[in-house]
């Protein structure tokens, strides 16, 4: 009689874990708590890795409509998840996996497999164990080989959709031992309109995770002020935590001023303690101090730059504007991300752009919008506006410099336009019989060997670069004769693919197939980004004092 077990479940994977739920409301800032912890215990010296739980039925991010979850986020393997995995890959600076990101359709869809192909010996395949069991050994592999793991569970306490990871957390606090696991709860602490921090969100939150046998280890409360002392002292009460385990994040003008904030709460020494860490944590005249260095800085001034898209929400281009912070981190200013909304460029668009600085035109699908962005792209190429195109924003140049430059009447994608004379942006051979959405674009790192020569190897530095993409169309090679002589040159390549452009004579007119906003950190920013900002600076109508670099 076969002894297989019913799961290839490894219980001993892992070291030290670190589990963050929400309650009351979700775009708390789950994330951002669980990011700042992690920073914290790496600068203490800790190799620190983290998985996001989606618990959504989609089995990733990437055929997601920005408005629902913001960004769809690619990672260097091609994984398309959530952009809470960027704010773990910047804050962490660490290069995380698609198996970083466990979503209910990840977990359902290979226990489905499994069954289907026997692997279950006829047992009846339930939420429990199989299911659960499918999710812990997911967030153990991914822990696999580092000091502490965090995992941020998606969604809030309660949700119908989220019961079997709550179930799995609970199965996996009596995994471990009691200083290997610790449970964080990040809730909402409103003010009533008497001025009064109101706690009753808080409990019932609490009394929610602990009729399924979750107690929270660590309680912080998402306020607009830091919490009051007898705030504290009524949440540790009612919800059977000691008050020094009871802490604040409230609202700051950066996200990267959170690690700061928990840092002198005295978040960091408390879960190091717990975690039976403390002994084993840097001396805290020995711990990087870069970050605090680096986000407090002194700037010199301000710049504005225009982010000309279609979606009128933050989230939607969330890593061009941390691209644009971390750019202006070392060259010590501030950048205003003005945003111009591309379906309402036709007629004014001269009047939206003439007080920016410099003008992003980022990635995207479909044709709303598009005739917006070239104007917009016309608009920095004729009037010598430092411009960067990023995916869709290169293609876009591609066009509008075919239409008025070449003067190829009706050129543009044919994502766009199926029936346009003059394709010059067409789709990728190998997407041709492709039928499915999910997962079948040409997605994560790639190599670009680049011309030397160039502005784009003054901007990498080099003969390459690698970055990580997410398209289906590229610049037609039928075309590429009548860009030969001309002043808009392609200077990065893969094989016969054009991956950069760049427009002699012009102060900075670059455009990239690929997504060099994935792949910027605070500390690390990226070239072409980089490049972006120190033309701004050169512009003689520039208000900024000359800026200091910053050594990261």
């Amino acid at each position: 009689m076969p002894t297989e077990p019913e799961t290839d479940y490894d219980p001993t994977l892992g070291e030290k874990f670190i589990f963050v739920t929400g309650g009351v409301m979700s775009g708390l800032g789950k994330g951002i708590t669980a990011a700042s912890t992690g920073r914290l215990l790496s600068n203490a010296g800790f190799d620190v890795t983290a998985v996001k739980i989606d618990p959504y039925l989609n089995v990733d991010a990437g055929t997601m409509n920005p408005y629902q979850h913001g960004e769809v986020y690619v990672l260097k393997d091609g994984g398309e998840v959530d952009l809470d995995l960027g704010n773990y890959e910047r804050f962490l600076d660490e290069d995380m996996t698609f198996d970083h990101n466990v979503t209910t359709g990840k977990a359902y869809k290979h226990v489905i497999e499994k069954e289907r192909a026997g692997d279950y010996l006829g047992k009846t395949v339930q939420i429990i164990p199989h299911v659960t069991d499918e999710i812990k050994r997911r967030i153990r592999e991914a822990a696999d080989g580092h000091d502490v793991c965090i995992v941020e569970v998606g969604g809030t306490v309660g949700d119908i959709e989220g019961m079997p990871f709550l179930e799995a957390l609970r199965q996996f606090s009596h995994e471990q031992d009691d200083d290997d696991f610790l449970l964080t709860h990040v809730t909402l602490v409103p003010y009533s309109k008497n001025g009064e921090q109101k706690t009753k969100p808080t409990q019932h939150s609490v009394k929610e995770l602990r009729s399924i046998g979750l107690q929270p280890d660590i309680l912080v409360g998402r306020c607009d002020d830091e919490l009051e002392p007898k705030t504290k002292e009524k949440i540790a009460l009612f919800c059977d935590v000691s008050t020094d385990a009871v802490f604040s994040n409230p609202d700051v003008e950066d996200i990267y001023h959170v690690p700061l904030v928990v840092e002198e709460e005295g978040l960091d020494e408390y879960v190091m303690e717990r975690l039976g860490l403390d002994d084993r944590a840097l001396p805290e005249d020995e711990r990087d101090n870069e970050w605090r260095e680096l986000v407090t800085q002194e700037t010199t001034g301000a710049v504005d730059i225009a982010l000309v898209g279609k979606y009128a929400l933050e989230d939607a281009y969330i890593s061009i504007h941390e691209a644009l912070k971390h750019a202006g981190l070392e060259k010590n200013v501030d950048v205003n991300v003005l945003w111009v909304d591309s379906e309402e460029m036709d007629d004014d668009h001269e009047e939206r752009l003439k007080g920016s600085d410099g003008i992003v035109v980022p990635g995207g699908f479909g044709s709303r919008g598009t005739e917006g962005k070239i104007e917009a792209i016309r608009y920095a190429r004729e009037n010598d506006v430092p411009f960067l195109g990023l995916c869709l924003g290169f293609q876009m140049a591609v066009v509008e410099y075919a239409r008025n430059v070449l003067g190829l009447a009706g050129a543009h994608s044919a994502e766009v336009d199926e029936d346009t004379p003059h394709p010059v942006i067409d789709i990728l051979p190998e997407q041709y019989e492709v039928e499915d959405m999910g997962g079948t674009m040409r997605l994560g790192a790639h190599e670009t060997d680049i011309e030397p020569g160039t502005l784009a190897e003054s901007v990498y530095g080099g003969p390459s670069c690698t970055e990580r993409h997410r398209h289906r169309y590229e610049v037609n090679p039928e075309y590429f004769d009548d860009f030969e002589g001309e002043d808009l040159q392609f200077s990065g390549y893969s094989g016969n693919r054009m991956e950069i452009l760049e427009l002699d004579g012009h102060p900075y007119f670059f455009g990239t197939q690929f997504h060099p906003e994935f792949r910027s950190r605070p500390g690390r920013a990226s070239p072409p980004f980089v490049g972006l900002l120190e033309a701004v600076l050169d512009r003689p109508d520039t208000d900024v004092e000359a800026p200091e670099e910053v050594q990261a």
